[in-house]
């Protein structure tokens, strides 16, 4: 008699839902039009201080977001998310002035991040904006995304690696920029700085950054002065030198800018070595003086 009973209550309940298919209760037979509307794609902004297994890519639509814990594998670390003025109604582009303010501000923002101006480490910076998609959608944010290269002549990659960025230059690293061994092709120019240990016989050494003035790219030799000149001060500084006119003679300069697509976009920082054209020397040139480094008559 309980399983007649069960079967009883169940015949009674299938009874009861099919008659109130029926009735105005919002169950209308129809089992596709009583779901509400999804919302509108609405602005996705990113994370900061996340990694990226996938390569840097200027533009990132949402589909391509995929963040990863930064000891696990990744090629870009984001270091500052920022944003856009809110009335602008399309992307900047390459060369606008907003995309070269907030390359100035990932310029900052990577330096705190890091511990020292991240041109001083085998590094390299880039700003990601949204998608078109993503911007129609009220996105307005910008991304800063540091690097580690293989190295920061021509040519770089950009290297695989675990572990964050964050602090990275504020003690002694290995992406650090040191003492370096040049490479020379005609006419005696530097073609190529290869890093060295210290204490193994080289002939140049990074000294610094200068930053350089917000002007169009050089294009011709006479433009190329200022550059020369603001390193000269920068390694001046680096190896306890008088910044005068004698300075020439003690010591020659290496100068690494920016490529122009680079400074289309913002970056103002040029990587500056000291070279001695005339010997190789062991151990740092940092703070070494007028005694180490004497006016060369030759």
């Amino acid at each position: 008699m309980q399983y007649a009973t069960r079967t009883l209550v169940t015949v009674f309940t299938v009874a009861a839902l099919l008659a109130g298919c029926g009735s105005t209760g919002g169950l209308d037979g129809n089992l596709v039009d009583d779901w509400a509307a999804l919302p509108p794609p609405g602005a996705f902004t990113p994370a900061a201080g996340v990694c990226h297994e996938a390569d840097f890519a200027e533009v990132v639509p949402l589909g391509a977001y995929a963040p990863v814990d930064c000891a696990a594998p990744h090629r870009v670390e984001t270091v500052h998310v920022g944003t856009f003025p809110a009335d602008r109604t399309q992307p900047p582009s390459t060369s606008s002035a907003e995309l070269r303010t907030a390359f100035v501000e990932c310029d900052n923002r990577a330096t705190g991040y890091v511990g020292d101006n991240w041109r001083a480490g085998r590094l390299r910076l880039a700003v990601a904006v949204p998608s078109e998609p993503g911007w129609a959608a009220g996105s307005r944010w910008y991304r800063c995304d540091l690097m580690e290269v293989d190295t920061v002549e021509a040519g770089a990659k950009v290297v695989l690696r675990t572990g964050s960025l964050r602090d990275v230059l504020r003690t002694a690293s290995a992406l650090r920029l040191g003492c370096q061994r040049t490479r020379t092709g005609g006419g005696g120019v530097v073609q190529t700085l290869v890093p060295v240990p210290c204490t193994e016989r080289h002939d140049a050494e990074f000294a610094g950054v200068w930053p350089a003035p917000d002007r169009p790219y050089p294009t011709r030799s006479a433009q190329w002065a200022p550059f020369y000149a603001g390193c000269r001060s920068v390694l001046a500084r680096f190896a306890g030198l008088p910044d005068d006119d004698d300075l020439v003679f003690r010591t020659d300069v290496v100068v690494r800018p920016p490529s122009a697509g680079r400074w289309r976009v913002g970056d103002r920082g040029i990587r500056c070595y000291l070279w001695l054209s005339d010997r190789r020397v062991t151990g740092t040139l940092k703070g070494v003086g007028p005694g180490e480094l004497p006016v060369r008559t030759k």
